[in-house]
């Protein structure tokens, strides 16, 4: 087997070997070596905002007039490269690492040193013209690059991908609303039989949920705008000049379209880590409701004849290997899936947060990965749930108005006006004897035929005011 070629390259600590055509230098190195732990890898939209954060940085240390010309053009163009992508098989460290993430804030000063002689026609590992630390890394520091980086990125994600993914579910689901709105069926409490609602209704209940859900990723790129950039080790903004953090984010803006602003309290920013909680917590919100969404649709297909079957929803594959026929409801499972996980990683992410120790929180490598993986998870399964499944669902008329006859909770309408006592007699026989609420009052003449049949309208049941529960 023929050995791949090295090369050495030197840090602080002293000389390394490692791949002669990795981009990443000897500090990376050593961490590739420490962390063996998971093979889970900073995300995509992670990387780009750490790209964007050293492309700004160049920029505007230009600006200030703190880098030359020739090193800012280079760095910008190497920074360009990450943030784009093409330079993602360089960043090999694995998520649970140095909790602060200065192992990935130091590989993307190396890669973007390395490219940057590249650029140059240097060999890599030289530093003559662009050093990691020196000129990549000028004014920051992992310890504000980081938690900046988690809030670009997840603001982006949000922007991107979740908003106009619940935004198009809504639409679907208010256009159930509207379609089911003359179907009248059963309405269910404590997964008993209660008065009757339309279908309408109920979806346009969770065309609400999925509004709030909107209104709360929202929220979170609101929190998220504020960014430590500026803060450098600590939070006092040492080693940077005192305009940058400025300068960068009119950058970060003209490139995100997101109006970033720097911290209020360099300290809080750094030390402590509530608006990523904050922003996770949104995302477990909206978890929570979209599984009740899913299950409840889940369940109202439920059948096709021997469960509920108000609804029928698109077949999209074969449910069963061993039942011929058998079609599943795979794609609320799917979201009910991707809800638990959320709710799970929100669990990880709030535990890391509370792990801010004095002016730093060193567990943000997995604040990241979590939140930015409940991100893209909602925003997919949203898509698909919103295509294959919502958009196909079809009304069982016929047996909504089967279960609304058959219920004894019609009965509720009679209380008002026989009493609450003699109602409950009837449901109780109605129960017993499997006859409808109706065929027992009208053999009883509780009521004149024509007093009856208002009382009894489903109708009307579902309107304010109607004859029902108070």
């Amino acid at each position: 087997m023929t050995e791949k070629p090295t090369r050495v390259e030197k840090d602080s600590m002293g000389e390394m070997s490692l791949p002669a055509s990795a981009l990443h230098g000897a500090s990376t190195h050593r961490a590739v070596l420490n962390f063996p732990v998971s093979g889970y890898r900073f995300s995509r939209p992670f990387i780009r905002a750490l790209g964007l954060i050293k492309w700004a940085a160049a920029q505007a240390n230009h600006d200030l007039g703190l880098l030359d010309a020739e090193r800012a053009a280079l760095i910008v163009q190497a920074a360009e490269g990450v943030a784009e992508g093409k330079l993602d098989d360089h960043f090999p460290l694995d998520i649970f690492q140095t909790g602060s993430g200065t192992s990935t804030n130091t590989n993307a000063n190396e890669v973007i040193a390395n490219r940057c002689a590249q650029l140059a026609g240097k060999p890599i590992g030289a530093r003559e013209l662009v050093h990691p630390n020196d000129h990549v890394n000028m004014g920051q520091s992992s310890n504000d690059v980081i938690p900046s980086a988690i809030h670009i990125s997840a603001a982006e994600q949000l922007k991107i991908c979740l908003i106009p993914a619940l935004e198009k579910l809504y639409a679907a689901l208010e256009a159930k609303a509207k379609e089911f709105w003359d179907i009248i069926k059963i309405g269910r409490t404590h997964l008993m039989d209660a008065t009757p609602i339309r279908l309408g209704q109920e979806f346009s209940g969770y065309a609400q949920q999925v509004a709030y859900g909107k209104q709360r990723a929202q929220k979170s790129m609101e929190v998220l705008r504020e960014l430590a950039l500026g803060g450098t080790a600590v939070g006092t903004g040492l080693n940077r000049h005192v305009d940058l953090p400025k300068k960068m984010l009119r950058h970060l803006e003209q490139r995100t379209g997101i109006a970033f602003y720097e911290a209020k309290n360099h300290f809080e920013s750094q030390g402590g880590k509530d608006a990523v909680v904050e922003a996770s917590g949104h995302l477990k919100t909206i978890a929570v409701s979209l599984f009740k969404i899913a299950n409840d649709i889940r369940w109202l297909g439920s059948g096709p004849r021997c469960g509920i079957g108000e609804i029928q929803l698109p077949a999209t594959q074969p449910g069963s290997s061993i039942m011929p026929g058998k079609v599943n409801p795979v794609m609320c499972e799917s979201v009910m899936m991707v809800c638990a996980q959320v709710i799970g990683n929100d669990t990880a992410i709030t535990w890391a947060g509370a792990n801010g120790n004095f002016e730093l929180n060193v567990m943000m490598p997995v604040m990241a990965h979590n939140l930015l993986e409940s991100i893209r998870l909602l925003a997919n399964v949203i898509d698909v749930f919103c295509d294959k499944c919502v958009t196909g669902i079809v009304a069982n008329e016929e047996r909504c108005r089967e279960l609304i006859e058959l219920s004894m909770a019609m009965a509720t309408s009679l209380a008002p006006k026989i009493g609450y006592d003699r109602a409950a007699e009837i449901a109780k026989e109605s129960a017993k004897t499997g006859r409808s609420v109706r065929e027992i009052a009208r053999e009883k003449k509780v009521l004149p035929e024509k007093e009856l049949e208002r009382a009894l309208d489903p109708i009307k049941m579902t309107e304010p005011g109607g004859k029902g529960a108070e």
